[in-house]
């Protein structure tokens, strides 16, 4: 066995738990037994060429990052224009920056143009702890019925049950970023 065979088990199960992945979620996308998985996690069989691609694929990273022992404590840089969109609402543009799967916590950016919104109406989203951070430029907050004025670097935590709106009621583009724990269900997704 070589160097990168020995550190291979411990690096796919690296990359399982950042990606808050079981080993039979694994297994199953990559087409490999849970027993074949759990033994080369635990160093006790070598994968083959076929199966490590398989497993490669089914964590979203090339079979060369799995033997790459630097590579096994991050899903790497998310490039800024490669970032999932979300639609949103007119002249609001909103990117991811976690990818799925979402273990703790999800992140998104957000660009807000002049006289952009979240919406009309306040909204909700899941009972999870969210922080609002102003990157550039300034918006109102709406929260609970109370508006705060926030600029740069400015931020605001609070429940994502309560219900809230942003609003770039100034003259230039503003920058935000979203950060919820844990991460908001698929199908309470607003903007």
């Amino acid at each position: 066995m070589t160097d990168h065979e020995d550190d291979l088990g411990p690096r796919v199960a690296s990359f399982r738990e950042l990606r808050g992945m079981s080993l039979r979620a694994l297994a199953a996308a990559a087409g490999v037994s849970t027993s074949f998985l759990s033994q080369l996690e635990n160093g006790r069989t070598n994968a083959s060429v076929a199966s490590l691609r398989k497993i490669a694929g089914a964590l979203g990273v090339s079979p060369a990052e799995l033997l790459d022992e630097r590579a096994a404590h991050t899903r790497g840089v998310l490039r800024a224009d490669r970032r999932p969109r979300l639609e949103g609402a007119l002249g609001v543009e909103k990117f991811v920056l976690s990818l799925p799967p979402l273990r703790n916590l999800e992140v998104y950016a957000g660009e807000f143009a002049p006289g952009a919104s979240t919406g009309a109406h306040p909204y909700t989203h899941g009972n999870a702890q969210e922080m609002f951070v102003v990157i550039d430029g300034t918006v109102v907050f709406e929260l609970g019925g109370e508006r705060f004025e926030m600029s740069r670097d400015d931020s605001i935590e609070f429940l994502s049950s309560v219900p809230h709106r942003i609003v770039n009621e100034s003259d230039a583009e503003a920058r935000v970023i979203w950060i919820n724990s844990p991460p908001t269900p698929d199908e309470a997704h607003g903007a």
